[in-house]
């Protein structure tokens, strides 16, 4: 139990940072925006794992409430773009296992794959969500005569691979100069396939 608790108050701390780096401008006009907060998050999945991740993210999501940080169009808007698209940034958590064996194995190659496609895997399917809102709900907001459809892929799209993108390269960079963040040593550490 004492495990888990850690766990959970380090996920907390993370979703604490990820939504302060948040706060930070990286906005390009109304509809463009690189997520500074996917950092933290992604570091904190493939540390941790994929349900702890998903933790992290929904904590991430929820914290925009007392904020004040939402824009509000209906209820089903806001579920899907804070707490559903947030709680899928920790989809990142899926490549943590072979992140752990690359590290393990000391195969630099696979775990800077793992680093990648965690990076990835984690800013995309946050930002399909966003899309999916995007589409669905501010379609009476896209610019150049454009579909709300593509108008929202465009936007969400960039959007998320540019943060995907910066998340990856940051990643990377730690990796390289404390791979240490990368392995828990408390008795909740992710065991790896040839670990015993």
């Amino acid at each position: 139990m004492q495990g888990r608790t850690r766990v959970m108050m380090e996920g907390t701390i993370i979703a604490a940072l990820a939504i302060t780096l948040s706060m930070l401008p990286t906005n390009i006009g109304s509809s463009f925006t690189i997520s500074l907060g996917q950092i933290p998050l992604t570091i904190f999945a493939l540390r941790r794992g994929l349900k702890p991740g998903l933790m992290a993210g929904f904590i991430w999501g929820i914290i925009h409430f007392p904020l004040g940080q939402i824009y509000f169009l209906s209820v089903p808007q806001v579920l899907i773009e804070y707490l559903l698209a947030f709680l899928f940034a920790g989809f990142a958590g899926l490549y943590a296992n072979p992140l752990k064996q690359a590290i393990a194995e000391s195969n630099q190659g696979k775990a800077l794959q793992a680093i990648v496609l965690g990076g990835l895997v984690g800013a995309l399917a946050r930002f399909f969500w966003h899309f999916v809102a995007g589409w669905i709900f501010w379609g009476s907001y896209a610019l150049w005569g454009m579909s709300p459809a593509v108008f929202s892929l465009v936007m969400n799209g960039i959007s998320g691979l540019a943060t995907g993108a910066v998340t990856i390269v940051v990643t990377i960079i730690l990796y390289k100069m404390v791979p240490k963040l990368f392995i828990p040593t408390d008795s909740f550490a992710i065991k790896t396939e040839n670990s015993k």
